[in-house]
């Protein structure tokens, strides 16, 4: 019987062993971050979303959310801060990004929502980010977070086209249309070629492109032109002894190098209007 006994205690004692185990939960980490890319741009923004947990049995005084990037790199030289709503204020503070909070009390947690913009020179590479949630009274430790990876800037060149014209009365009327090509960076662009059509009621004179062929159509090729530099072409048309009505030209880039993130500038055109082939207005 008194084994028995003794075996019952024994099990009823293990079983509250097992069920005190399996309440026990670890408490969350002082500070957890979630980043919604880990592969940014340059000029690109994203976000990072971190919560500070006190599991002390006192109040964290003067909270504050803290981001670094493990050395040698410094966070505040690579992004900027766009906002951090839930802080009362968040700044650069050396080499850590903080957005603070008045105080976070015991068993308590709080959230930001950081939203940042990587700076438009920043070197490409990889960096893990470190965070950490420090008080005045009490500091925790700092915590390696997930690897933030920093892509290569992505050139562009914006190639703006536009077209004018002008005529001359000889014996017929002479338009002559300038091409203008402006060059609006970042980069430098290379490889472009522009497209410039002369309406059919006129016949070719000259140009400053290449012809194509026995075609209305010019190609203004250009090998390379700097940011924020312009070049001109012309082709040259007469109006023959009929043409009457609207005389409408075009120019239109093809191709360039790199990137042209500006489609709307592309192309365009202009329209001359002949009541004879003697007056034509430009």
């Amino acid at each position: 019987m008194r084994t028995f006994r003794a075996a019952l205690v024994t099990a009823l004692v293990g079983a509250g062993l097992v069920t005190g185990a399996q309440m026990a939960v670890a408490a969350p980490p002082s500070s957890v971050i979630s980043v919604s890319t880990t592969s940014v741009a340059p000029g690109q923004t994203f976000t990072i979303t971190q919560t500070l947990n006190n599991d002390r049995d006192f109040d964290i005084i003067g909270a504050k959310a803290g981001l670094y990037a493990k050395e040698p790199a410094s966070l505040p030289s690579l992004i900027d801060i766009v906002s951090c709503p839930e802080a009362y204020a968040c700044d650069v503070l050396g080499s850590s990004i903080r957005g603070g909070f008045h105080e976070v009390k015991a068993g308590q947690s709080v959230t930001l929502n950081w939203t940042f913009r990587v700076k438009d020179d920043a070197p490409a590479g990889t960096i893990q980010l470190q965070h950490q949630f420090i008080g005045e009274n009490y500091a925790f430790e700092i915590i390696d977070g997930p690897s933030l990876t920093i892509e290569p800037a992505h050139q562009d060149a914006d190639v703006a086209v536009s077209l004018s014209a002008s005529v001359k009365s000889l014996v017929v009327s002479r338009i002559t249309y300038t091409v203008t090509i402006k060059n609006n960076g970042p980069a430098d662009a290379t490889g472009i070629r522009v497209v410039g059509t002369f309406p059919s009621p006129l016949v070719y004179v000259g140009t400053t492109c290449a012809r194509v062929g026995t075609t209305r159509s010019v190609n203004c090729d250009i090998p390379s032109l700097a940011s924020g530099a312009s070049v001109t072409r012309t082709f040259t048309a007469d109006a023959r002894l009929l043409t009457v009505g609207r005389l409408i030209a075009s120019a239109q880039r093809s191709a360039s190098l790199p990137n042209d993130p500006v489609a709307g500038n592309n192309s365009d055109s202009h329209t001359c209007t002949a009541l004879t082939s003697l007056l034509v207005r430009c």
